[in-house]
């Protein structure tokens, strides 16, 4: 992940930070390291248990908190060409007061999603009984609506995916195991990617477990075979596609199996149908619920209808029973209904969506058929 946008694409995400910061009354922000620290410099740094963060003060220059055992990984992001300072730190100083003095003195203080608990709670000592909240929630213009640029990266990647789905019908053969499928499937990623974050191959009633990765399981003549693949490429986003397959084609497919890929692709259109500005993320999880449920598969259905993507896999918006979120344009995420009967198989189709300025794109385009 050595791919950097142009030095402007940071700098105007680190205005658009503090300018957020000011509007909802913060002091600025602490970012940890991760996806959030990559969004707003190209940094992937990683200095283990050691605290490393961004501060973006709602006024002043941002400063980037590093220890000098991981200094030199700076170089490969956009700071140099940014106006931030660098401030290392050797073992013995005291790095969370660093981050904090880079602050203003009073006001609630946004803090990052990947800070872990012990630096969370010496930076609120530090605080002085100040107000912290959660950056990636209070500030979700920031981190939930995607650019231009990253949608852009984001359509690369689900491109990418749908060739890799491509090639998946001709490696599902009798008398093969799933492990067999799964790396070749891992070489095809890698072909279309930077590195692979996942490979699913659940055949028969392995695909009736979501998260079944792969087995000795031997493929059989008329398998429902859940394939879910994911890769990482370009300044670090994300693809995350799964299709349902039958080994030997639909012909041989269990007829009950058929009918309930039916139920689920009218679950999986509704949801898109549903999805667009102003309604809310747990309106899209009840649209293709409904269909599942309405069909007699509702107890089968056992898990969330999709989850933000971007710099990480999985993140907000999370569209499930119980979140209010409004849907905005920018966001992006999954809609993957699937429907799982324990012992018999599971299926599942998943594309990534992003919301648009009246309803929803799907940047997969892979076909959505069983076969």
């Amino acid at each position: 992940m050595a791919e950097l946008f142009d030095s402007t694409v940071y700098a105007d995400r680190l205005v658009k930070a503090a300018r957020l910061c000011r509007v909802r009354g913060l002091a600025g922000l602490i970012i940890g390291t991760g996806p959030e620290l990559a969004y707003l410099t190209g940094s992937w740094v990683s200095s283990h248990e050691r605290f490393t963060a961004l501060v973006v003060p709602a006024e002043g220059t941002p400063v980037f908190v590093v220890p000098a055992t991981d200094a030199g990984d700076v170089a490969r992001s956009a700071v140099p060409r940014l106006d931030v300072e660098v401030r290392g730190w050797t073992d013995g100083q005291d790095a969370h007061a660093l981050a904090v003095a880079a602050l203003g003195e009073t006001g609630p203080v946004a803090l990052g999603s990947s800070l872990t608990t012990l630096h969370v709670l010496d930076l609120q000592r530090k605080l002085a009984g100040r107000e912290t909240v959660a950056a990636a929630t209070t500030l979700k213009e920031l981190f939930m609506r995607k650019d231009l640029a990253e949608v852009e990266q984001l359509y690369r990647a689900a491109t990418a995916i749908d060739r890799v789905h491509e090639r998946v019908p001709a490696l599902l053969r009798v008398g093969r195991t799933e492990a067999q499928v799964a790396a070749d499937l891992h070489a095809l990623i890698l072909k279309e990617h930077d590195q692979v974050d996942f490979v699913i191959v659940g055949s028969g009633p392995n695909g009736a477990n979501p998260h079944h990765s792969h087995s000795g399981r031997v493929l059989g003549l008329g398998d429902v075979v859940v394939v879910d693949l994911g890769g990482t490429r370009g300044p670090g986003y994300h693809s995350d596609s799964t299709r349902t397959y039958v080994v030997g084609g639909v012909e041989h497919a269990d007829p009950a199996a058929v009918a309930a890929y039916e139920v689920l692709q009218r679950a999986h259109a509704a949801a898109v149908a549903q999805a667009r500005p102003g309604v809310t993320a747990e309106s899209v999880d009840q649209a293709a619920r409904e269909v599942i449920t309405q069909a007699g598969y509702g107890e089968y259905f056992i898990h969330r209808t999709g989850h933000g993507i971007g710099l990480s896999t999985h993140e907000e918006p999370y569209i499930m029973a119980g979140n209010d979120l409004i849907l905005e344009p920018g966001m992006c995420f999954s809609i993957e209904p699937g429907i799982y009967l324990p012992g018999r198989w599971g299926m599942r189709l998943e594309d990534i969506a992003v919301v648009s300025d009246t309803s929803v794109e799907l940047l997969t385009r892979h076909q959505r058929d069983l076969r």
